[in-house]
Parts: C-alpha cells; structure tokens; sequence
C-alpha cells in the first residue's frame, strides 16, 4: 500500500525515475519501505539476500528486452494440460525477475510443476529451495513461503537447513511466532543430514518463544532446552540469552541464572548484563557487585567499552535499596558513579541488546570482502561455466541456449 501512494506521488512529479518499468519502482520503493518497518533476527548477508538481490539486478539487466514474452511464455507452460517442461533455466530466471503479485504466483506454479516432472528428466544439481525463499523474503510474503513449505506437491523441495532459517527468519520477521515453533517441530521431525536441533533453527524458536513472552512459550523453551542438553548438544550463546531472557521476563530468575551457566563466554555482553539483572532479582546483591566491578578490570583495546544496560543498573539500584546494608549502597555507589563516568552505561534496552541483527562471522565477511575485490570469479570451470561456493556445495550455471529467440 504503501510503495502504490509513493509510486503515485512519483506519477505527479518530474522525477527521472518515471523512465523506469512501473514494477520495477514498486519493488524498489517496497524494499526501502520494508527495511525502515522491520526487522529480521538473521542480517541480509547471513542469509544470502544481498547476493540474491544482485542477481537479479543482473539477470533483470540481461533479460531487460525479452521479460514480457519470457512471462508469456512461462504462464503457457503451467497451464492445464500443457506438455511443456520447465527447466532450470526457466525457473532461475524467472524467479531473477519476478517484480509483483503474479509473478510470485507463476513461480509457485512453476516450482510445482518442476517439483512433480518425472525425476528421471532432471539432471541439474541446483537446488531451488533458498533461492525460492529469498524471493518470498525479499517481497515479504511470509504466508506464501509457508504455504508452499507445507505443501504436499512440494514435499523434499526445502528440505535444506538455510532454507528452513530463511524461512524462520520471514515468519520472525512478521512477529508470526507461533507458526515458527510449529514449523520447528517439522524441521525436528525431518532431520535433514541427521541433525534434529540444527544450531540456527533452534536459535529462531528460542527467539520465537521469547517474543510470546507467555507460560506456555516458558515451558517450550525449557523443554526444548532439556531435549537439546540430553543429546549432548551445547545450544549458540543467542538461543542461550533468548531463553534466560524469558525466564526473567516471566519472573523466574533463579531459572534464567541455570541456564547461562550452559554459555560457553561467561563474560559476553549479554550473558554479563542478564547474570547481573537476575542476581539483583533474587536479592544476591553481593554477588552481582563483583560482576560489576569486572568491567573496569578487564583487557580491552582502547576503542572497546565494556557496558551495563541503564535497566540492569537500575534492577541493581532497587535491590540495593530493598537490602538496606549502608556499606553495600555505598560501593554500589561508588561502581555507578565511576561507570557514569567512564562511559560504562548503556541506553540500549536489554530487549534490544537480546534482539540485535546477527551478522555473519567475521571471517566470512574478510572472505566475502576478498572475493568481492576480485574481477574474475573465485571458482571457474570450463569456459563459458561459472561456478560459485554456496553452503557448501559447487553449483554449476549455464546460460540456456534459446533465449534469444524470444526477442
């Protein structure tokens, strides 16, 4: 609704925009408009959307004068009775320049009919699922996305575990909590490559669970928390934070207190400023001053500040108080003011903190960056055959002969 009134307050204008396809415009405004109204748990380059979004600028500038016709051509192939197959070739492509509502709905035709040919006829190794859920995540179609993961006719095609987070990332993304836990319970019976608490699936459905914010959504932490720890598994720090941060939220934290100790980096920003919260809620002052005190201790380059959330301070402030011990308010004092000081008190909510874009290691954006920087492709094959290194596996592109005849 809202890219159609600023493509409309474009039409009114003299904008050099206006040279450009009308689909096009609204897809850009929509993906601006979605990146200031929400926020995924997974950052775009975590889950392979930024790489997917040059792509099909890429593929939209290569196909620029044959897009109408490829489409016809595509929508005669899915019709009823058609004995036309669908290709790999078809179906990257159309999936690269998909701009509005019924090409997402020829896409799901498309992958249904790819799904169900005869296996026999498919020799290509590429594997649609991610890509399929990049577009839906790109357009914000979570309800689309769960349609076709549920779907019989497409049973096996997103049985891959970056399809599974992309999709949780969408539904998270559109605070659909609740469908997240149950898609997690499909994934779990599933086990794809053997692994039934694939470590990012089980971060998504603790920060579902922490999102609900309810009893119920308490006890399904805990329970998948205990199945994790029984197989021998050691949940990510973030699944850990999640669900200590809803045992506190729900007023158990003696609860949250166990489960940190199961973080593996004790002194983490925010397994620290959870200890400290929840220490202060179970009245053991004693023992959150000395966490406290740790900061100003520990050593850090110089452009590195080790911080305590403006709240966590304040949970303290109130344990304190209720403890009515002189010497204690005196030292605790003493640590606030020192901390005001040295800038060792943050604004940032603990919600927020808990919540924060989860970027891809370190080392994965060095490598991305190095390649990046490189005018020739990183892997190659024969000539005219690109290859490229995804969760991986190589996969081998080709231009499909034909296209041109469309022109």
């Amino acid at each position: 609704m809202i890219a159609n009134k600023l493509l409309g307050v474009l039409k009114h204008s003299n904008s050099p925009l206006l040279g450009l396809n009308s689909n096009v415009i609204k897809a850009c405004i929509f993906a601006s408009v979605k990146s200031f109204t929400s926020r995924s748990l997974y950052s775009k380059a975590t889950l392979g959307l930024e790489a997917f979004d040059n792509q099909r600028q890429t593929t939209q500038n290569q196909m620029e004068n044959i897009i109408p016709k490829f489409k016809d051509k595509m929508s005669e192939y899915v019709t009823e009775g058609s004995n036309h197959m669908v290709f790999t070739e078809d179906l990257k492509n159309m999936i690269h320049i998909s701009n509005e509502d019924k090409d997402l709905d020829l896409v799901g035709k498309m992958i249904r009919k790819f799904n169900q040919q005869n296996k026999e006829m498919r020799f290509g190794s590429y594997i649609f699922g991610p890509v399929v859920l990049r577009l839906f995540h790109h357009f914000n179609k979570p309800h689309i996305a769960l349609e076709c993961f549920k779907s019989p006719e497409l049973a096996g095609f997103f049985d891959q575990l970056i399809s599974y987070q992309i999709l949780l990332d969408l539904l998270y993304e559109n605070h659909m909590y609740k469908e997240v836990l149950e898609c997690v319970d499909i994934i779990k019976s599933r086990q794809i490559d053997g692994m039934k608490y694939p470590k990012n699936i089980i971060v998504l459905a603790m920060a579902a669970c922490y999102k609900l914010n309810t009893k119920e959504s308490l006890d399904c932490a805990l329970k998948m928390w205990q199945e994790i720890k029984e197989v021998g598994h050691f949940p990510m720090r973030r699944a850990t934070t999640f669900c200590a941060g809803l045992a506190l939220n729900q007023g158990n934290p003696g609860v949250a207190l166990e489960v940190l100790t199961s973080a593996r980096n004790q002194h983490y920003t925010t397994v620290r400023n959870l200890k400290v919260a929840c220490l202060a809620e179970v009245g053991r002052v004693e023992n959150a001053i000395p966490l406290l005190k740790s900061v100003m201790s520990e050593d850090a380059p110089s452009n590195v500040r080790h911080t305590f959330n403006k709240e966590v301070i304040d949970r303290v402030r109130n344990a304190v108080t209720k403890l009515d011990n002189p010497e204690v308010a005196v030292e605790f004092n003493r640590i606030e003011q020192m901390f005001l000081k040295l800038g060792h008190i943050s604004d940032t909510t603990l919600d927020e903190q808990l919540c924060q874009e989860i970027m891809p290691p370190q080392m994965m954006n060095n490598r991305q960056n190095s390649w990046g920087n490189q005018q020739q492709p990183r892997f190659r094959g024969q000539q005219g055959e690109q290859r490229t290194y995804t969760n991986k596996k190589y996969y081998t592109f080709r231009q499909r002969p034909g296209l041109d005849e469309l022109v």
